[in-house]
């Protein structure tokens, strides 16, 4: 018990059920944008349900009152459609909300190591400059 206390206390953890309970609210906020936006969008050009756009592979295709497929191969292509714009809006929003600004702020915060690196790279061009400046006014 001890090692799994350890374990679950664990800031690593910890930060992944946060990231997962967000993740699934966020999901939510994704799915609803898509039913709510999008389709009613593509519903400009079509049906508004992208789930309800399919092909008959293999027919004849019929379907009964409750939507569900009595003979033929129905290839459901607009379920794979709209699931492939909800990850793609997912990903997007992900990298332009938490990515791109956790680069700069990453970018713009450097290590102690770095900034020694830099510093002690300043220095060598000042003591260069120093250098060349008295060997001009021999």
């Amino acid at each position: 018990m001890k090692g799994f206390k350890e374990f679950l206390l664990r800031g690593n953890v910890i930060e992944l059920a946060v990231a997962f309970v967000v993740g699934a609210a966020f999901t939510k906020v994704i799915n609803a944008f898509v039913e709510g936006v999008i389709n009613p969008l593509v519903g400009v050009f079509g049906t508004k349900d992208l789930a309800s756009y399919s092909s008959c592979l293999k027919g004849p295709c019929e379907v009964d009152a409750d939507g569900k497929v009595t003979s033929g191969i129905f290839i459901l292509w607009g379920s794979v459609l709209s699931a492939l714009l909800t990850f793609v809006i997912t990903a997007a929003v992900v990298y332009f909300v938490l990515i791109v600004p956790m680069k700069h702020m990453m970018a713009k915060r450097k290590s102690p190591v770095e900034e020694a690196a830099e510093a002690e790279a300043r220095e060598v061009e000042l003591l260069t400059e120093i250098r060349d400046a008295l060997v001009r006014q021999r």
